[in-house]
Parts: structure tokens; sequence; C-alpha cells
């Protein structure tokens, strides 16, 4: 028997990547409204009290809005958006973040999908202030560097089509400047930080891929490098996606490339040290483990299905 599955906003970038994961599945059958009838609210009332599972790739207002169209018990939902990633009545969708997470997450009918940069900062982060390594009063900073598709459709139009409102030939540029980034919440609570990071964010003109990193200095550390390793290893141990100190693919040693893990839904971590420096780097795919990847995965785990299953590893 399949498992009935309505993506609302399935005609947004992720969305229509976590179409492409479900595509050709027998377990899973997608609900599509025809185009005339995707912003009429009575059809997506209906088709989101139909389905067994609902993915919502939509604005945090608009997500809030899908929920409360949900007037039965039984409908399992995914948000994709910001809007309850910090709210304790829903599961957090990182099924390796913490100890019995998966099996959290098969019971769960409320569950926030993780935002892309605070997937490369809790693997990174979460394990060793759990282990005690990372005081959790420790200042952090977090530098990440997204390729462009993480933006959306406007941005990726600002990259890709010359001419349009806010169209750029820039190859680099940094934003969030004004320090009140919305992951900040979800990066400090999730990994259980006395105080926010400073967030550093980027993007690139690449259209997919992601990297994040944590400079730390040893001395101020309750364990060294090998220790950070064995924290890590311990905690995804059980994990088929996540990947410690993985080969490097751009060939050409030590450089780690934006597109390390683009097109998979892997999470690649490594710990690079020297001189008491330890800079922590996770490297993934903004719409894979960082969005769509993610929410077919939690999909996975709360319906009973293999938990890879449609992923791309």
């Amino acid at each position: 028997m399949s498992v009935k599955v309505f993506i609302d906003g399935g005609a947004g970038t992720t969305g229509i990547e976590i179409h492409e994961r479900l595509a050709g599945r027998a377990d899973v059958d997608v609900v599509v409204l025809p185009d005339d009838r995707r912003k009429d609210a009575g059809a997506r009332a209906e088709a989101l009290n139909a389905a067994d599972a609902v993915i919502l790739c939509l604005p945090d207002d608009a997500a809030r809005e899908a929920v409360s169209l949900i007037e039965n018990t039984t409908t399992r939902v995914i948000d994709a958006s910001t809007a309850h990633r910090t709210d304790p009545t829903w599961t957090y969708g990182f099924a390796e973040v913490a100890p019995g997470r998966r099996a959290e997450l098969a019971t769960a009918t409320r569950v926030s999908n993780p935002g892309c940069y605070p997937t490369g900062f809790l693997a990174l982060v979460a394990p060793l202030v759990r282990a005690g390594i990372v005081p959790a009063d420790l200042p952090l900073s977090v530098n990440a560097t997204s390729g462009y598709s993480g933006g959306g459709k406007a941005m990726i139009a600002a990259f890709e089509q010359p001419g349009v409102a806010d169209a750029t030939e820039t190859g680099f540029r940094i934003y969030a400047l004004s320090l009140g980034h919305k992951h900040v919440p979800e990066m400090q609570t999730h990994a259980g930080l006395a105080h926010p990071p400073i967030f550093m964010p980027a993007v690139a003109r690449s259209y997919r891929g992601m990297l994040v990193e944590v400079p730390l200095h040893a001395h101020l550390l309750n364990g060294d490098v090998t220790a950070i390793r064995d924290a890590w290893a311990d905690a995804y141990r059980d994990s088929p996606l996540v990947r410690i100190d993985a080969p490097i693919d751009s060939g050409a040693g030590s450089i780690l490339t934006l597109e390390q893990c683009a097109g998979t839904d892997r999470l690649d971590l490594f710990a690079f040290a020297r001189d008491g420096q330890i800079r922590l780097v996770a490297a993934l795919d903004n719409l894979g483990k960082g969005a769509a990847g993610a929410a077919v995965q939690n999909l996975n785990l709360m319906t009973g299905l293999g938990e890879t299953a449609g992923l791309r590893l």
C-alpha cells in the first residue's frame, strides 16, 4: 500500500526537487493539483486533509495557514519553512542531530525540516557540545557559502537572466550584514548554545552546493581534533548519509569546493588542525540534505519506508 503525499508549494525549487526524488516510487502516491487550482484554498484544503503526509514548501505565513487548514488528526506534516523550527511542539527533522531522533520521527505528526545552513552548523557542533568538547558558553562564529539556488526563483533569475530585477554579474557576495539572519535562533537552540553564533553567510555564482565552516582555538576546547572525530564517529555511526573526512572530490587534494556534495543528499564533515587551530567544515547540497533530500528522508522515517528511498547517495 502506498503513502499518499501532497506537496503544497510543489512548483517552487524545493518542491520540484522533492517531486524528482519521489518520482517512480511504488511506495509513494504523489497528489498533484492542476495549475489552475494550486492557489485555490478549497482545493488545497481538500488535498491537505486527504493526504497521509504533507510537505509544505511555502513561505512562513503560508505554511502556518496550511497547517490551520488541516482538520483531522491523521495527516502528518513536514514543514520546509522556518515557521516551526524552534517550536517545542514540533519535532526538529534532523534525524542525525540527537540520539533517539529517528524514533521520534517515526511517531511524529508535525516535523520542521531544518534549514540548509543550520544543517551544516549543527552537524559539526551539536555532537561536540553534547560530548562536552565544545563548552556550551563558548562564543562561536560560522562562515557559510551557498549556491544561488538557495535563494529561490528570484535569486536564480538574478544570476541567470540578465536584465531582470536585481540581475547581477558578481561571482560572490556576502549578506545578512545586520547580523539578524533567521537561521541563528535555529542554530543556537538545537546546538544547545548559551550565545547565538556570529553567522556570516554568502552566495556564490554556482547553482548548487554549500560549505559551512566553524573555526576553533584548540586551547578553548575540552579535547583535541581526535576527540572531535571520535565524537562525530559516535554520533553518526548509524547514518547512511554522513561521511567523516571523506575523499575530497575536487581532485586537487587540499582544495575543498562548494560542489563537494552537489547533486547528492550526502553530508560530508571535515576537521583540519594545525598549531592549535581547528577548522571544522561541512559540505552538503543546499537543495539536497539542506532541503529536499532532508524532507524525503523525514517522509521515509515518518511513514516507515526505507530511510534512503529516493535519495541520491
